[in-house]
C-alpha cells in the first residue's frame, strides 16, 4: 500500500456527508470552542480538504485503518501532485478529512511537519512513521516506487531524484484509544 490522495468529493450527497462530519468533529473535538466575542473562528468557516490515502479503495481502507490504530502517522506524496493547484500543499497546522475507500469521512488529521526531499533521500525514520509493511526503508522504497510509477500521470515518471513531500500528522478525530 502507498499514500496519495485518490478521491476528492464531487457529488452533492458526498459533500453533504463530509460537511456533517466536519460539523460533528468541530463540536466533539472542541475545535470551535473560542468565545463568541472573538468573532467567528477560522475553523467555523473553513472546512478542511477531504481525500483518501492510496491509489485504490482497498488501499484507502487499509491505510485508514493504520491511521485509526495509531500506527500510521505520516504520508508521502509526489511533489508533482500539487503542481496543478487542485490539492493544497500541506502545511503545519493544516487539517484534512480522511475518507475511506467508499468516500465516507472517517477521520480528521492535523499536519505536524512537512519536508521535501528526493526519493532516494527519504530517511528510514520517515518510512517507519508511514506504518506500512515491515516498517523498513527497503519496503517503503519498493512500494512507493511502484505507486509513483503507476500513478505518475502522462507528464511525469518515477526517478530517484523526484521530490517527495513527507507529511507527518496526528490523529485529531476520532481520538486514538
Amino acid at each position: 500500500m502507498s499514500d496519495d490522495a485518490v478521491m476528492v468529493p464531487n457529488d452533492p450527497e458526498q459533500e453533504a456527508e463530509i460537511a456533517a462530519f466536519w460539523d460533528d468533529v468541530k463540536h466533539h473535538a472542541h475545535l470551535s470552542a473560542a468565545p463568541g466575542y472573538f468573532g467567528a473562528s477560522p475553523l467555523e468557516a473553513l472546512q478542511p480538504p477531504a481525500w483518501a490515502f492510496g491509489g485504490t479503495p482497498e488501499e484507502a481502507d487499509g491505510l485508514l485503518e493504520l491511521v485509526l490504530a495509531g500506527v500510521k502517522t505520516a504520508t508521502a506524496t509526489a511533489e508533482w501532485d500539487f503542481e496543478s493547484g487542485d490539492e493544497p500543499f500541506p502545511s503545519v497546522g493544516g487539517m484534512s478529512i480522511i475518507l475511506d475507500g467508499s468516500g465516507h469521512p472517517r477521520a480528521l488529521i492535523a499536519t505536524t511537519q512537512v519536508d521535501v526531499a528526493p526519493f532516494r533521500d527519504v530517511p528510514e525514520e520517515f518510512a517507519r512513521l508511514e506504518g506500512e509493511g515491515d516498517l523498513s526503508l527497503d519496503y517503503w522504497r519498493e512500494v512507493h516506487e511502484r505507486f509513483f510509477t503507476e500513478f505518475a500521470g502522462p507528464d511525469h515518471e518515477f526517478s530517484e531524484d523526484m521530490p517527495v513531500v513527507m507529511e507527518q500528522f496526528e490523529l485529531v478525530w476520532p481520538k486514538p484509544e
